[in-house]
C-alpha cells in the first residue's frame, strides 16, 4: 500500500499552493501560469483558496455534528447549538489553514490559471 506522501505535489518555493507537480507528473501549465501572475494577485488566490476550504469543512463538520443528541459540548440544548456553531467553524479553519483536505489546492490551481489565461488575452 503506498502513503499520502507519493501522491502529494511537491511545493515550490514561492506559494504553499505552488504545485511542481500533479498526479506524480509535472504541471508545466501552473508553471507557466505562475510565471505570468503577480506574486501579489498569487497571495490573494491562495487566501481565497484557503477560506473556500474552510468554508466547505465549516459546512461538512455542521453536518457531520447535527444529528448528535444528548448532554454535553455536543448535547441538544439551545446554548450547545451556538457554540457547536463556533467550534465547527474554528475546526473548519485551523484545518484549512494546516493543509487541509486537498481542495484548496485545486481551487489555487484553478484561480490561477484563470487568471493567466486572462492576462493573456488582455
Amino acid at each position: 500500500m503506498q502513503t499520502n506522501a507519493t501522491y502529494a505535489p511537491r511545493l515550490a518555493t514561492s506559494s504553499a499552493f505552488s504545485v511542481e507537480s500533479r498526479n506524480g507528473r509535472p504541471d508545466f501549465e501552473l508553471a507557466a501560469a505562475l510565471q505570468k501572475v503577480s506574486p501579489k494577485q498569487q497571495s490573494k488566490a491562495q487566501k481565497t483558496a484557503t477560506d473556500f476550504e474552510a468554508m466547505f469543512l465549516n459546512s461538512m463538520f455542521a453536518q457531520m455534528t447535527s444529528g448528535l443528541k444528548g448532554e454535553g459540548p455536543f448535547g441538544d440544548t439551545p446554548g450547545t447549538g451556538v457554540w457547536r456553531s463556533m467550534l465547527t467553524e474554528q475546526y473548519s479553519k485551523n484545518f484549512a489553514n494546516a493543509g487541509g483536505v486537498g481542495i484548496a489546492r485545486d481551487v489555487y490551481r484553478t484561480l490561477i490559471t484563470q487568471q493567466a489565461k486572462t492576462i493573456r488575452s488582455a
